[in-house]
């Protein structure tokens, strides 16, 4: 993999602010476990509440030096802020090209769950999407026509035969990685773009993907949106939240 390919697919999706292409205003009442994930300087990406002390994100994000997460309100400039205690990515994770793109974060106080702050589900066990079903992906910040706003969207998304995915990314010179899904992008003009990295793909309710990268302008992809596979993740994941103390 050329090192100035990664550089660029970095750049997409971890830049400050964030693109759903497509998309519209989430209702207040829904997706209640979006959270920001931010550093010193504000949001840098999305990451979703899978207990009351658990983020799930993208590994890539840590590249931008997480402090706290914002949740419990659509709205950016509102909201419950908790630092992060501690972080967890694979081990054999290296960049965001070469896949295992999924980082928890340990929160460092529970967080309150109420009407407006929820958890939401993984797979429990693999998980087997079809061709062109209509999952979900949401963030903050810049919408297609460029402008600016502190307010959750969310946009559908079709699933992408991964045969087709490959083929894509094949064009331009960049293998697939392993355990990832690919939905939205090419050949649509919906899907997510800088800053959205870490959200969850949400399909039938549970949170299957994490947003993970992309090619090209965002409104008008080369190449499919990839997510990392929670699925294939299961075992470390709940590995972490049996006993956080004992993870390094």
């Amino acid at each position: 993999m050329h090192g100035l390919q990664i550089i660029l697919l970095l750049n997409v999706l971890t830049s400050r602010g964030s693109d759903i292409i497509g998309g519209e205003k989430v209702p207040r009442k829904s997706m209640l476990y979006m959270v920001s994930v931010q550093n010193k300087s504000g949001h840098i990406c999305g990451g979703f509440l899978i207990t009351e002390d658990f983020v799930v994100t993208a590994a890539h994000c840590d590249n931008e030096y997480p402090t706290h997460v914002v949740l419990g309100n659509h709205n950016l400039n509102k909201g419950q802020k908790i630092s992060i205690n501690k972080k967890f990515k694979p081990r054999f994770y290296l960049n965001v090209l070469l896949g295992d793109d999924i980082m928890l974060l340990k929160l460092s106080r529970k967080a309150q769950l109420s009407d407006i702050v929820k958890i939401i589900r993984l797979p429990t066990a693999k998980i087997n999407l079809k061709e062109n079903e209509v999952c979900k992906v949401a963030g903050w910040g810049i919408t297609e026509n460029g402008t600016l706003t502190n307010i959750l969207r969310v946009v559908d998304v079709p699933v992408i035969n991964k045969k087709v995915c490959k083929k894509q990314y094949s064009v331009i010179n960049i293998r697939l990685p392993a355990n990832v899904i690919c939905a939205g992008g090419y050949p649509t003009h919906k899907g997510f773009c800088q800053g959205d990295s870490g959200g969850p793909l949400v399909c039938a309710g549970l949170a299957v993907g994490i947003v993970s990268f992309n090619k090209g302008k965002c409104n008008y992809p080369k190449a499919p949106n990839v997510y990392t596979d929670i699925s294939k993740y299961l075992l470390w994941i709940n590995a972490i939240l049996k006993n956080p103390n004992n993870r390094d």
